[in-house]
């Protein structure tokens, strides 16, 4: 209480029900120093909190890329942190981790994150792409590792206001690096017919990529779309579905099955952030940029990124540029599976630089 008598403590904006269900009202989960118990009461209903990420196949990738004291290690996908501190624990103070992130905002809150990690530490506010600028700049010959984890971290597939995600409304920004001028809903303002549809099919295998290209390009000749809410209801729309009956089928399926808008949103925000040519420019610099018996490991989500990644490694081992690759995609086992269900669609390929 002040002099005044007026109470200048200020309460938390209360939820409707027992439990918060949007992002900024888990405030336990968003204030995990606060509240340290509440992530491990989540993760051991494998759940993922709120703000935070869970890394797949950690051991998997440390048993295929093998880092040892003194090797420096290329994160191309900063992140949460979660695979940075497990390189970090095997190389030690002696190595050298560098790394990148699209993502301004939360590189920073990492970057205070790994503060006291015992290793030098590096970070750089760049698309993996631009991996190879970083070598004159740190005065090192090469890397010893190169990993990327092409996953959307969930701390951005959780946040409404990036629009990522169609579980909350929310804009329809979909850009994982504010520096990039093109949104989702930009895009989707002047994307051709024939341009949408082709993207569809291309980057996530969406069956009804014509029908949902057509309802989409129809829509915005009444209205914009700028919002999460608009872009989902057409796709529903477009599928003959609505919210109703979706929630009514998804109730009558045992083990549940992909949202009807999962892929289109999929396709779109690798558009936006134009995954693909980026994962194409690693995979072209990433031998001039690893030494000799360097290793490179790569997660992809999604059989577009999985191609790419499988036919790189096969054509440039063939070529003798590379001595080995993994025959085989490592992915999820059952037990990651049911621990964390965003593990599911991983898979891992490596491959070692000639010597």
């Amino acid at each position: 209480m002040t002099d005044s008598g007026q109470d200048n403590h200020k309460r938390r904006p209360r939820y409707s029900g027992t439990h918060p269900k949007k992002f900024d009202q888990k405030y336990k989960e968003l204030q995990p120093h606060k509240y340290p118990d509440q992530q491990t009461k989540l993760r051991a209903k494998g759940k993922t909190p709120a703000g935070t990420h869970v890394p797949v196949l950690v051991e998997e990738i440390i048993a295929c890329l093998g880092p040892k004291p003194g090797d420096i290690v290329a994160d191309c996908t900063l992140g949460y942190g979660g695979h940075a501190r497990q390189f970090i624990k095997h190389i030690g103070e002696t190595g050298m981790l560098i790394g990148f992130d699209m993502d301004g905002t939360e590189l920073e809150k990492t970057k205070a994150r790994l503060s006291n990690a015992k290793a030098q530490l590096r970070f750089y506010h760049s698309n993996y792409a631009g991996i190879e600028k970083a070598l004159p700049g740190e005065s090192i010959p090469g890397f010893d590792i190169i990993f990327a984890d092409l996953g959307v971290s969930s701390m951005q597939v959780d946040n409404p206001a990036r629009g990522i995600s169609y579980k909350q409304d929310g804009p329809l920004d979909m850009r994982m690096d504010s520096r990039i001028r093109t949104s989702g809903s930009d895009l989707l303002a002047t994307i051709s017919e024939h341009e949408l549809s082709t993207a569809l099919w291309e980057l996530s295998d969406e069956p009804d990529h014509d029908k949902i290209a057509k309802f989409i390009v129809s829509s915005r000749s009444v209205q914009p779309i700028t919002t999460v809410g608009q872009l989902l209801r057409i796709v529903l729309n477009a599928k003959g579905l609505t919210e109703r009956t979706w929630k009514k089928q998804q109730i009558a399926s045992p083990f549940g099955s992909l949202h009807p808008a999962a892929r289109t949103f999929q396709a779109i925000r690798i558009l936006v952030n134009d995954e693909l040519n980026s994962l194409k420019t690693l995979l072209r610099v990433a031998p001039h940029c690893l030494k000799p018996a360097g290793r490179i490991g790569i997660i992809s989500f999604h059989s577009g990124e999985d191609r790419l990644v499988k036919n790189s490694f096969k054509e440039l081992t063939a070529q003798g540029v590379y001595s080995t690759c993994s025959k085989n995609a490592v992915t999820p086992r059952t037990n990651e599976i049911m621990q964390n269900p965003r593990s599911s669609s991983a898979k891992f390929r490596w491959a070692v630089k000639a010597s």
